[in-house]
């Protein structure tokens, strides 16, 4: 069995689209995959609610506990490698996991970690990516799902949507327009690479 292991640092929308896709679409038979655990670096994330819910393992990850950040990925990497079962590793997703990776830890899990970047990458990389999309005149925005790389945001691409840029739009107004689409292409962004076995 595949499993995938989704890091989070908040609500967890993203990461209860990829649960229940998975259960409906029924990832386990079809692709010998499941999500198999959640990990938060924050003990108030209200998707550890969500998880735990769905019967998730679920694990806290202070990383405010750690004299660094490398010292913090080592101790994540030891909870996600729990679930590296017979040679089968673990898919490591972020979603809304609201940490820099180290380089070593991005290399120990190359080609099976995966993020999420709320704009048409390779534009916006970074913060206030809506906001610097209505600044600069965009009349489209979006939402990409990619591989992580050591250079932030810049890892090959997945998958993409696209939505309007509205007369009248505030940053927020498209933020919500994108979430709703992340939350179809993250899921299927996954699936994609579940049947092709390419990771």
């Amino acid at each position: 069995m595949k499993n995938i292991v989704i890091l989070i640092s908040g609500g967890g929308s993203n990461m209860a689209a990829i649960v229940k896709t998975a259960q409906r679409e029924g990832w386990a038979k079809k692709y010998g995959a499941r999500v198999a655990a959640v990990v938060s670096n924050k003990a108030s994330a209200g998707g550890l609610t969500i998880a735990a819910d769905q019967g998730l393992a679920t694990a806290v990850l202070d990383h405010k506990s750690f004299p660094s950040r490398e010292a913090f990925d080592d101790a994540l990497a030891a909870i996600i490698d729990r679930y590296d079962e017979l040679g089968a590793p673990a898919l490591v997703v972020l979603a809304g996991f609201m940490r820099i990776l180290t380089p070593g830890f991005v290399a120990r899990y190359e080609g099976r970690l995966l993020n999420i970047h709320p704009s048409l990458l390779p534009a916006f990389p970074g913060l206030h990516t809506h906001q610097r999309a209505l600044d600069a005149g965009c009349k489209f925005a979006g939402v990409t799902v990619h591989q992580v790389t050591a250079e932030l945001d810049h890892g090959p691409i997945l998958d993409q949507a696209v939505v309007p840029v509205l007369a009248g739009d505030t940053a927020d107004d498209i933020a919500a327009r994108v979430l709703t689409q992340e939350h179809l292409i993250y899921p299927r962004a996954i699936a994609t690479l579940l049947q092709a076995s390419c990771y």
